[in-house]
């Protein structure tokens, strides 16, 4: 079981001393959340809770997640960085190809593209991007940047973009996983045809309901290779509840492990020590 600190909705300002100790302590990774805008009135329901109600106040902060990446990897050795979610198919693909490589070059490698289709048809409309064709948008745009990532010369003909000869450098010299978020069938299917998926919060027995469904369905299509599964755990609190979720399907754990102690309105320096204490009491009997 690997270890990944949220840092959602946290003052920009904490975000450095946080990523550095979450290197020293021994976190897997750092998820960064994604926004554009967050349009103060919507009729679009937030998919994720159960009135629609978004979970997030007006004023919480959205920094940009590859800008903060690049800033966050100079201060840390073997911390991973992915987003949880970035919503590529408001952007160009070539752009978001550029920042996530770029990023992975100057990390060593240290990133992963943590990627869903949107919900928000406002949103879209403010960076005059279509709704209803996001799906099949990001999906092309995986291919694309794939292609984009590796050296060389790229030429692509797809249904939305149209890639002359063209090469875009520095190129990552290691592949970025891809994981995928959403919660439909669709969604499930595209993070099987990835590097692993980027679930919502769950209780440990939903978790492995979920892993359960990624796992027969990469059966089903024949995938191969290490398979992530993103959760935050609703019920697991000791070293032996996130063994029997690891025993089930769930590899990775999204956490802000100030909660446990201090909640989740804690003080910078609540939210260090919380750190501190859950390794000591969560990381390192697990890796013994």
């Amino acid at each position: 079981m690997r270890f990944t600190i949220n840092t959602a909705w946290l003052p920009p300002e904490e975000l450095v001393p946080i990523a550095r100790a979450a290197d020293e302590l021994g976190y897997h990774a750092l998820a960064l959340p994604d926004h554009v805008v967050d349009i103060e009135q919507i009729d679009t329901p937030y998919p994720y809770t159960p009135d629609g109600a978004r979970r997030w106040r007006p004023d919480s902060p959205w920094p940009d997640p590859w800008v903060t990446i690049g800033h966050l990897a100079a201060v840390t050795t073997r911390l991973r960085f992915f987003t949880s979610v970035y919503v590529a198919a408001l952007r160009s693909p070539y752009q978001v190809a550029k920042s996530v490589g770029t990023a992975a070059v100057l990390s060593g490698n240290r990133v992963a593209l943590g990627i869903g289709i949107g919900w928000c048809r406002e949103e879209f409309e403010v960076m005059e991007q279509e709704f209803g064709t996001r799906g099949r948008r990001t999906d092309e745009a995986l291919a694309l940047m794939a292609r984009l990532w590796e050296p060389g010369v790229t030429e692509l003909e797809g249904d939305f973009w149209r890639t002359p000869r063209l090469t875009m450098e520095p190129t990552p010299t290691a592949p970025v996983p891809v994981y995928v978020g959403g919660l439909s069938p669709v969604g499930l299917a595209r993070a099987a045809r990835h590097d692993g998926w980027v679930g919502d919060i769950f209780s440990i027995d939903e978790a492995g309901e979920w892993a359960g469904r990624l796992r027969a369905e990469r059966e089903r299509i024949g995938a191969t290779g290490d398979f992530s599964v993103f959760v935050a755990l609703a019920d697991a609190i000791v070293p032996d509840d996130y063994r029997r979720a690891a025993s089930i399907g769930v590899t990775d754990t999204m956490t802000a492990p100030w909660a446990f102690y201090t909640g989740l309105r804690s003080s910078l320096d609540q939210k260090l020590d919380g750190m501190a204490r859950f390794a000591e009491d969560v990381l390192v009997p697990l890796a013994d």
